[in-house]
Order: structure tokens, then C-alpha cells, then sequence
């Protein structure tokens, strides 16, 4: 098992910034890909960004603002996100895929995080 513990969410004005991370343990690897979900009231959970190696994914609407890494040596993975907009405000999710390539699908992952609210006022 691998329990996936996010952190960093909070309240900023349009513009801004946050940083949020992502803490792994338990059967934890540097081989999976670990990626990032949101979800916003109503709608479904959406592919963000991933990385797993040197290779990164994102999604078209982050492109430019939101950068992905990840910290082997302390089994964290980190979504820096800078020109944050109201339409970012969501619950943001961590998550593993334990086998296979990255991915962007989230079925594709095998475990979750609890997620941490970020919200963007206008």
C-alpha cells in the first residue's frame, strides 16, 4: 500500500501563487508516475499534470503556469502553481501509478490522496 498525504492548499487572489506537495509512504517507488488531479464543485476529477522519470505531461489549460516535480530522496512530488485564476479554485489530488508508463487518465492510477483545497478569489 501506498497512502499519499497532499499539503499546501489555501486561499489566494487571482495571480498569485501556491506551492503544494505531495508527501508518499509506505510500498512507495521512484519508478511510478505520480500525477495531479483537481476537481471543482460539479464537475469530474481532471488530469492536471504528471511525471514519472524525465518525462512530464500536462494539461493544456496549466501549460506555462503550473510546473511538476518531484523529490526521490524524499518521496514527495510538488505542483508549483504561479498565475493562478478564479477557474483553478478545486480540490487538488495526488495520486499513483504503481506499473506501466505515465498517464493522464485517472483510472489509470492506483492510489489517492486525500486532496487539498485551493481557492482563487477574484
Amino acid at each position: 500500500q501506498v497512502q499519499l498525504v497532499e499539503s499546501g492548499g489555501g486561499l489566494v487572489q487571482a495571480g498569485g501563487s501556491l506551492r503544494l506537495s505531495c508527501a508518499a509512504s509506505g510500498r512507495t517507488s521512484s519508478t511510478y508516475a505520480m500525477g495531479w488531479f483537481r476537481q471543482a464543485p460539479g464537475k469530474e476529477r481532471e488530469f492536471v499534470a504528471a511525471i514519472r522519470w524525465s518525462t512530464i505531461y500536462y494539461a493544456d489549460f496549466v501549460k506555462g503556469r503550473f510546473t511538476i516535480s518531484r523529490d526521490n530522496t524524499k518521496n514527495t512530488v510538488y505542483l508549483q502553481m504561479n498565475s493562478l485564476k478564479p477557474e483553478d479554485t478545486a480540490v487538488y489530488y495526488c495520486a499513483a501509478k504503481a506499473r506501466g508508463p505515465i498517464a493522464t487518465m485517472r483510472y489509470e492510477y492506483d492510489y489517492w490522496g486525500q486532496g487539498t483545497q485551493v481557492t482563487v478569489s477574484s
